[in-house]
């Protein structure tokens, strides 16, 4: 039985992209009252969030024969909103372990839709012979900015977390079922192998290099995510609502960065592309860090939203045009990696913003981002990249 809307593949994997990351997006606004209903600090409650992390690797790790065997149209349909489901569950823990152990389902279910929409996005763009994955993320950062957006509204009425959450579970699902209810998996990719993917993919010392050039977008990305109504509420005492503010304004600014992404890579050399995004979120850490003054760490968190918006995507085409192993083994050792840094670096930065001060959760990028310009070399000089799977 079909649902939904009938959607050319390209919007049903836009779609799906958007109401994933809104999803997802819904919890971090509410942080704050979290924090404060739970009566910790930053570190403790940076642990809790590991859970998710926890949870993501495992599934990234094992789900991939299950999913094929459930298969991908009833996997996805599930899993979306049942990941708001388990968020809105996650919210009535009264204390960080709790947290920590009801957010471990929520990464499970997350990993399980970054494998289906990351390949869906790689094999309709094959088939359609034309570039989206950089655009998909782009709806992926459109809907982290909706969900921030509401959020802040939902926040400043005083809503509870519990009931705005609860609240999103019908609304996840009515959604999901209007824009992937006719979701129908695209073909496999013509040509492509068919050895199984190691669990662990071994990185070799370039690969190393190329962590290195995209490991400030990890982080940085992370900690806006993560930190940025905290240190909003914490450093000028902003109302809830520009306190979520602050994690729609980086999503935001990264959507419009990466929906445009593609062209500036197609015009300029990804080095130059990379060294120049790479400047900006320097600029934006440097702002948060420093600025006194609220608007000016509203521009800052801003320019890490465009400065991390495409380092990953150019890191990946670099590790998949290295010839000395399979294009499959370098991707995936740089995707672990990279999402490791990603999931777990963001939660750990708690410890440092509770015995530091929440600036230095957003400071400790600032060294990352001249490692970064320093290695930026490692991504070669070809005008076009090759097309891979991002995020």
């Amino acid at each position: 039985m079909r649902f939904g809307i009938d959607l050319p593949p390209q919007i049903k994997v836009f779609g799906a992209f958007f109401i994933y990351s809104f999803t997802m997006g819904s919890l971090y606004p509410r942080l704050p009252a979290i924090q404060s209903a739970m009566g910790v600090g930053e570190g403790a409650l940076g642990l809790a969030l590991i859970g998710a992390a926890f949870g993501t690797l495992i599934s990234l790790t094992f789900a991939g024969p299950i999913i094929e065997r459930i298969g991908y149209r009833r996997t996805l349909l599930t899993a979306i909103p049942l990941l708001s489901v388990f968020y809105a569950i996650s919210v009535w823990a009264q204390g960080p372990l709790a947290f920590f152990l009801l957010l471990v389902p929520v990464g499970i279910t997350i990993g399980c839709i970054e494998i289906i929409i990351n390949l869906e996005a790689d094999r309709v763009e094959h088939a359609i012979g034309r570039r989206i994955m950089n655009r998909a993320h782009a709806f992926w950062s459109f809907g982290f900015f909706t969900a921030g957006l509401v959020g802040s509204f939902i926040a400043q009425t005083g809503l509870s977390p519990e009931a705005h959450l609860a609240i999103m579970v019908p609304v996840v699902t009515v959604v999901s079922l209007i824009l992937l209810g006719r979701f129908e998996p695209a073909e496999h990719r013509a040509g492509g192998s068919t050895e199984a993917a190691p669990r662990f993919a071994r990185p070799t010392s370039a690969i190393l290099v190329l962590v290195s050039v995209c490991l400030s977008a990890m982080i940085l990305e992370g900690a806006g995510i993560d930190w940025s109504a905290i240190y909003m509420r914490n450093e000028f005492q902003a109302a809830p609502f520009w306190a979520g503010f602050a994690v729609a304004l980086g999503a935001g600014a990264q959507a419009v960065t990466r929906f445009f992404a593609d062209s500036f890579v197609e015009r300029w050399s990804p080095v130059v592309v990379a060294r120049t995004l790479l400047t900006i979120s320097g600029i934006g850490a440097l702002m948060v860090f420093f600025t006194p003054v609220w608007w000016l760490a509203y521009v800052g968190l801003a320019l890490i939203g465009v400065g991390t918006s495409a380092l990953f995507p150019l890191a990946m085409s670099a590790a998949a045009q290295r010839t000395d192993r399979p294009a499959a083994i370098n991707v995936a050792a740089l995707a672990q990696i990279s999402f490791v840094s990603f999931l777990l670096g963001p939660p750990l930065l708690g410890y440092i913003a509770e015995h530091f001060g929440i600036r230095w959760a957003f400071g400790v990028g600032i060294p990352l981002v001249v490692l970064g310009l320093v290695t930026a070399n490692a991504l070669g000089t070809n005008r076009v990249s090759k097309v891979v799977p991002a995020e």
